[in-house]
């Protein structure tokens, strides 16, 4: 928990700033990727992934290291091999996580978040899911495990691996040339994240380009299909906390709703987006058809609006920075603080990008959050521990609040 706190203390100022180069790019060369507020909700989803993942709020139906207590016919040490064995079995494993989570309804909802934006850059490669509460797949770790490849050199190749597939979620790269038989490249990754029919769950690697060749699901880049990004059942909300239930939603309403018994059973494990007939006919959902005639979801928004989502991102990293830096003390100081700021983190989240849909219920949302803070600071008679660095930090986080609040109001009064 801690440990990982500190490697994304790290991690999370590195991604922002290879983000914000991106922008910058993008503007010079006239071909800018990210919007505002699809970039800001991307941003916003990563909080809420790391958040969930550093309070480990998800259970191992089996852990790997049960496998390696109970299966290893070796037992190898930590070498390099060790660890290049590691990622290529982790590699592995998730190739068809992935795969499975493009072709299984209910693993759907797992990670569709990643696909929701419809722009493709480095700041959606952060949209991540927090609608995962098992970890179902340890299992295909077993090679690892019978190798005897120990728990710490999983632990430490696992984010290693994760944090690479950061870089090719960008239209600004090219064909890589030989690169392009290796190891999976922007190209490459493009193809995935499109919705157009030729492009349709390819490209399921992570690293290694060579898993999609072995099992079938490998789709070159073709200069006459450009690429269209997005889900084909548009999100249309800039909030990642709904986004990350959404297909969760409908596939319950679904199961309801049908009057098949063997519809409510098998929805669930059905192809992705497989809906019983009679639900479907009774309850449309709003599709795709055309990927290339579709309005891109947006929200009516102002320069002034625009600036304090960016500010209200900043603070949400600020508080996330100070969370992740201190959260061995908090926890010490009470055993529900490290939860209560989490879900301060979650309603931080929600308040904002319902503002940011120009929802009405967003000022409720602020309200929420802001109460809940204020009960904080005076439960910890402080910001969980903040006295230890100085007095002040109370008052400015009181401060924040009451602008936060006051901001929201006036945004609020001018809707979509």
């Amino acid at each position: 928990m801690e440990s990982y706190g500190k490697i994304l203390l790290i991690a999370m100022p590195a991604f922002l700033v290879l983000v914000l180069i991106e922008k910058w790019y993008g503007w010079k060369k006239g071909f800018d990727t990210l919007r505002n507020m699809d970039t800001i909700s991307s941003l916003t989803s990563g909080v809420t992934n790391v958040t969930k993942d550093v309070l480990k709020l998800s259970i191992g139906i089996i852990t790997y290291q049960f496998m390696l207590n109970h299966l290893a016919f070796f037992t190898m040490e930590a070498k390099w091999y060790t660890y290049a064995l590691a990622f290529v079995f982790i590699d592995f494993q998730g190739y068809w996580v992935h795969r499975w989570s493009h072709a299984i309804n209910l693993f759907w909802n797992r990670h569709i978040i990643h696909h929701s934006s419809e722009e493709y850059n480095l700041a959606c490669a952060l949209r991540q899911s927090i609608s995962s509460f098992f970890e179902l797949f340890t299992f295909l770790l077993l090679p690892a495990a019978l190798l005897g490849v120990p728990q710490n050199v999983i632990a430490i190749v696992a984010p290693l691996q994760l944090f690479a597939q950061f870089w090719y979620h960008t239209r600004h790269i090219g064909q890589m040339g030989f690169l392009e038989k290796i190891i999976v490249t922007p190209s490459h990754h493009r193809v995935h994240h499109a919705m157009n029919a030729q492009y349709m769950d390819k490209n399921f690697s992570q690293i290694f380009i060579f898993w999609d060749k072995l099992f079938g699901t490998f789709q070159q880049e073709l200069k006459e299909v450009p690429a269209v990004y997005g889900i084909t059942r548009p999100a249309k909300t800039w909030n990642p906390i709904k986004i990350n239930f959404q297909h969760l939603w409908l596939l319950i309403s679904d199961a309801w709703h049908t009057k098949s018994i063997a519809d409510k059973l098998r929805i669930w494990f059905m192809p992705t987006g497989w809906r019983p007939k009679d639900v479907a006919d009774k309850y449309p959902v709003y599709k795709v058809d055309d990927v290339y005639h579709f309005a891109k979801y947006d929200t009516k928004t102002t320069p002034a609006l625009n600036s304090w989502a960016w500010f209200q991102l900043i603070m949400l990293l600020l508080f996330l920075s100070y969370f992740f830096s201190n959260i061995a003390q908090i926890n010490a100081v009470s055993v529900y603080g490290i939860y209560l700021y989490g879900l301060f983190v979650f309603l931080y989240v929600y308040a904002l990008t319902e503002l940011m849909d120009r929802n009405s219920y967003a000022i409720v949302w602020e309200f929420v959050k802001n109460i809940f803070a204020l009960s904080m600071l005076y439960y910890f008679g402080d910001w969980f521990i903040s006295d230890t660095y100085g007095v002040m930090i109370k008052y400015i986080v009181f401060g924040y609040i009451i602008i936060s609040f006051a901001c929201t109001y006036i945004f609020g009064k001018n809707k979509k």
